[in-house]
């Protein structure tokens, strides 16, 4: 499965630049998105061992779970925001590949470039709003409606930290691409 590109060759993950700052950046980026992905798969294993302690407990012992399933979201919230960088990192978010086979690699480069930059308009203002929801619960002390009642700072930090890597791996990837269009 290419994910987005039918012939992504002419299109590297991380290509060089000959900007130190730019390429210092893409590999803090890429240390950053590889620490994030084990973290993200030991959280979705904890969540999975959450959910599986709580379905033996409720049964066995027909005892109430208050924690778990919240536990379990909070974990997979995380998981899922804070490895989009990554994801984006490999190209891996949903593209349209009918086009990618009738247009030529110039033209796929230029296409690339436009969906990027609409993308990191709608996730900028994603990750504004989600920062400002994070300050909102902090400041005003919510939590969920739950008995464990934990604070929901918590996952929409994880949500909004999700969406600045996210921003940042993409207006990398804007920069890169605009670096590689002048080289050629």
């Amino acid at each position: 499965m290419t994910h987005g590109l039918a012939d992504d060759r002419h299109l590297p993950v991380e290509p060089a630049s000959s900007n130190p700052l730019v390429a210092g950046l893409a590999r803090a980026l890429a240390i950053c998105n590889r620490v994030i992905v084990v973290l993200a798969s030991l959280a979705l294993i904890l969540a999975c061992l959450i959910l599986s302690y709580s379905v033996v407990i409720r049964t066995l012992f027909h005892a109430a779970t208050y924690w778990q399933d919240e536990a379990a979201v909070f974990l997979l919230v995380g998981a899922t925001f804070l490895t989009s960088a990554f994801v984006q990192s490999q190209r891996g978010h949903i593209g349209i590949e009918a086009f990618v086979n009738l247009l030529s690699p110039r033209v796929n480069r230029i296409r690339l470039t436009l969906v990027d930059i609409a993308s990191l308009a709608f996730c900028t203002f994603f990750a504004w709003k989600s920062w400002t929801l994070t300050h909102e619960a902090y400041v005003d002390g919510q939590v969920s409606n739950s008995i464990w009642s934990p604070p929901l700072a918590i996952p929409y930090a994880l949500m909004a930290a999700g969406m600045t890597l996210l921003c940042v791996q993409i207006a990398l990837q804007i920069v890169l691409s605009f670096g590689k269009a002048h080289r050629s």
